[in-house]
């Protein structure tokens, strides 16, 4: 199982630091921004399991950063940590009311942090929304999203396009990909599988994820 995808949003330099070099030290993996324009960048590339959020950034602060982040349907159910030096209690009841999962105030202990992280992951339902590297998949709203953006895809090429995502960088034989995707149980003529391969292809060629042809046995999404 892959290791939870923390960002982490910090414009002082010795507050990311301290997130790159103590993350790991709990499971985690991690990225640092110093922004609103670094997070949403962050986003475009891979989907975390929660952020951490500063409250006092430069130019666009940590309230307004949440509010357009719980603003879009596609990460409204992402964790948000709220962090800030500012413990007032009309400062926390700002954040959650914004939508904020939780609110820690600086400074902090690391293995505080690291339960609170735990926490609010647990406490979050299991996620209809898979992704790999740019590519997104919402399989309750069976949408496909490129760099942030919806793709136009049919049925079937949702429906393969997801499975490569699940089963990134393994091999899936031919007949695996008809039985699970085209509910064939037996091996048949498999021209309409490379024809909707050819299709997928084309529509996400901008993507730095790519569909590979493992010859004689069938593709990955590498």
């Amino acid at each position: 199982m892959d290791k939870p995808l923390i960002y982490a949003i910090d414009d002082e330099p010795g507050i990311r630091k301290l997130y790159l070099e103590s993350l790991p030290l709990g499971g985690y993996q991690v990225e640092v921004g110093d922004g609103g324009s670094a997070l949403f960048s962050l986003l475009l590339e891979r989907r975390p399991s929660l952020v951490i959020l500063d409250v006092m950034l430069d130019g666009e602060d940590g309230y307004e950063i949440l509010t357009r982040l719980k603003g879009e349907s596609r990460y409204a159910d992402i964790p948000v940590i709220m962090v800030s030096a500012k413990g007032e209690e009309v400062d926390k009841v700002k954040g959650l009311n914004l939508g904020a999962d939780d609110y820690i105030s600086k400074p902090f202990g690391i293995m505080e942090l690291f339960a609170r992280i735990n926490a609010n992951i647990r406490k979050r339902p299991q996620s209809e929304v898979s992704s790999y590297l740019d590519l997104e998949i919402d399989k309750q709203k069976r949408i496909a999203y490129l760099h942030g953006e919806p793709i136009s895809l049919t049925k079937l090429e949702f429906d393969l396009l997801s499975y490569l995502v699940n089963k990134n960088n393994q091999i899936c034989p031919k007949d695996e990909l008809l039985s699970k995707v085209w509910g064939i149980s037996e091996s048949l003529e498999t021209r309409t599988l490379d024809i909707h391969v050819f299709n997928l292809r084309k529509k996400i060629a901008s993507s730095k994820a790519k569909i590979e042809t493992i010859r004689g046995v069938g593709y990955s999404l590498i």
